[in-house]
């Protein structure tokens, strides 16, 4: 974890909202860049809403390539990315590392 990344917990987002959420692979410790984390609490994105898409293969917007790249991840344990346009200005990415230790959720300009 980076001074840019901090842990999600149930003080800054809504952790309950993953309550029923079946992932499809471990999500280590999940971190979110400040930038994701200002958005969250602006009330601007739910990021709950993309880490539960990404938990379970919804990858998100991504070509036919990388969506392909993930799914063969998933079976040989590599790295895991989603892509989600949140609106037309903002787009968030969620990382989960290939030995699934950690998920970062950040804005692609914070990468």
């Amino acid at each position: 974890m980076t001074e840019q990344t901090q842990p999600l917990g149930r003080e800054s987002f809504d952790l309950s909202q993953l309550a029923g959420v079946l992932p499809r692979f471990p999500l280590g410790v999940i971190v979110a860049t400040q930038g994701v984390t200002r958005l969250d609490q602006a009330g601007t994105l739910n990021a709950c809403e993309y880490l539960a898409r990404h938990a379970v293969g919804d990858w998100g917007d991504l070509c036919h390539e990388d969506w392909r790249f993930n799914q063969r991840s998933l079976a040989c344990g590599g790295r895991l990315m989603s892509s989600y346009r949140v609106n037309d200005q903002i787009k968030i990415w969620i990382i989960t590392e290939w030995d699934r230790s950690s998920t970062t959720l950040t804005l692609p300009s914070e990468y």
